[in-house]
């Protein structure tokens, strides 16, 4: 059942945005007065179709393979005709009649609307929640993980900037355009230092399953005490939340390990809230200091930071920016897996994989959140520059406006073919690592 749900939601969410990216292209067609032949969700592969319909010089349908959709535009050599259909001379009402400005902002409507439909999405989850604040983080400092620290990172440091742009939200400081290389200033005590996040972290932080840092100061919550340990003999219990020990105020994981250590072999006063009531508990630490209880390793930020709420106008402003730095990553992470410098089978994600992201339930938030994720992210593939996409038409038309030549029809027809060998190769690539990653 699980699997079914992913499936549809899958499903559902790649139509929506296929739609819209055919949308784009069909509308700015129609605004330069160029011919759509037919409008189809999903392909309608050797002539079979669930249903269609015409409307005005338009043939609006759904086909039998959900493997995304088309716009046919007349005119035009893409996959979905070829230059046997161009035989003709030119009518005024083909795409290739018309100036190559125009034909530019066709190519590019399709990609235009999946980024703003994308920023839309991510603005409006934003909206109604709220977001911890550097400077609320920076009272009391980070606290690295085991990669933070072979960075260079130190507990305490008070992140000011990342390439040099002030850090407004905690989580732009750990954020994927982190994470694939930058420079991340920070103040150490009175000295303002400059740390160098290498191209690989992100490799390093999945491989480690860590975050690069987290904040200092976070309520220390107990999930669970080692049998026989200190913890479990004064009747620490899952859930207890360590306020204080001899009256000093415990505030991170780090912190208490501190505490304790400085009072091996004595008597100590805990006190723990438990459904939300305070009180003591007593204990003599022995010569390890340890309690031997598990912490809780992601407590919730709210129950002890104050959290900034956005507005719409905040919601719109780190919503744009969330969908850019994604881009970013994006294109940093596909340089990255080029190169080798990041394993191509742990960094590209199939049909398969994108499903799991769903998740076997169906929650709403979490469906248009990874909706909104794949818009851009669809954005961004139709950008590159591999024939067969809107990218690849869009270097030849941009090489026709500069060289005032435009590429023949035989011409664009072999890059076409070479373009679709490039994504099918692809395809079965993504498709098998899926299905390598669901037997390991």
């Amino acid at each position: 059942m699980a699997g079914l749900t992913m499936t549809l939601q899958l499903l559902l969410g790649l139509s929506l945005l296929v739609f819209i990216h055919e949308m784009g292209h069909y509308l700015a067609a129609r605004a330069f007065g160029i011919r759509v032949n037919k409008f189809y969700l999903f392909f309608d592969a050797w002539g079979f179709k669930l249903f269609s319909f015409k409307r005005g010089d338009t043939e609006f349908g759904v086909g039998w393979l959900p493997l995304g959709g088309y716009c046919q535009i007349a005119g035009m050599i893409d996959e979905t005709q070829d230059e046997s259909g161009l035989a003709s001379e030119p009518q005024p009402w083909e795409y290739r009649s018309k100036p190559a400005w125009q034909r530019l902002i066709v190519l590019f409507a399709g990609i235009f609307l999946n980024f703003v439909t994308g920023v839309l999405i991510l603005s409006a989850l934003l909206l109604g929640g709220g977001f911890l604040s550097n400077e609320e983080v920076s009272r009391y400092g980070i606290s690295p993980s085991v990669v933070g620290q072979e960075i260079g990172f130190e507990r305490g440091d008070r992140i000011l900037a990342v390439d040099g742009r002030r850090v407004v939200r905690f989580q732009d400081a750990q954020g994927a355009n982190v994470l694939f290389g930058s420079e991340v200033t920070v103040l150490r005590g009175n000295d303002t230092i400059t740390i160098s996040v290498p191209r690989d972290t992100h490799q390093r932080v999945m491989d480690a399953g860590v975050q690069l840092f987290r904040a200092y100061k976070y309520p220390v919550i107990v999930l669970g005490s080692q049998e026989g340990s200190i913890g479990e003999q004064i009747g620490i219990l899952p859930n207890d939340r360590i306020l204080k020990i001899n009256s000093e105020d415990i505030h991170s994981l780090a912190n208490l390990q501190e505490v304790l250590s400085n009072l091996k072999n004595q008597d100590v006063e805990i006190i723990i809230s438990r459904n939300s009531e305070a009180f003591p508990l007593n204990a003599t630490l022995d010569n390890t200091g340890i309690l031997g209880v598990f912490i809780h390793p992601n407590p919730r930020a709210s129950e002890i930071f104050e959290i900034t709420p956005y507005t719409a106008l905040t919601a719109l402003k780190f919503g744009t920016r969330d969908a850019i730095s994604l881009l970013v990553a994006n294109a940093r992470g596909l340089g990255q897996v080029a190169s080798g410098q990041v394993r191509a089978t742990e960094s590209l994600q199939g049909p398969i994989g994108i499903a799991r992201f769903f998740g076997g339930t169906w929650d709403w938030t979490r469906f248009w959140y990874v909706t909104g994720i794949l818009s851009l992210i669809l954005a961004f593939m139709n950008f590159l520059p591999i024939p067969a996409l809107d990218g690849g038409h869009i270097v030849f038309t941009l090489w026709e406006i500069i060289t005032r030549r435009k590429p023949s029809d035989k011409f664009l027809m072999v890059t076409q073919q070479i373009g679709m060998v490039i994504l099918l190769t692809l395809m079965v690539f993504v498709f098998g690592n899926d299905l390598l990653r669901i037997f390991r």
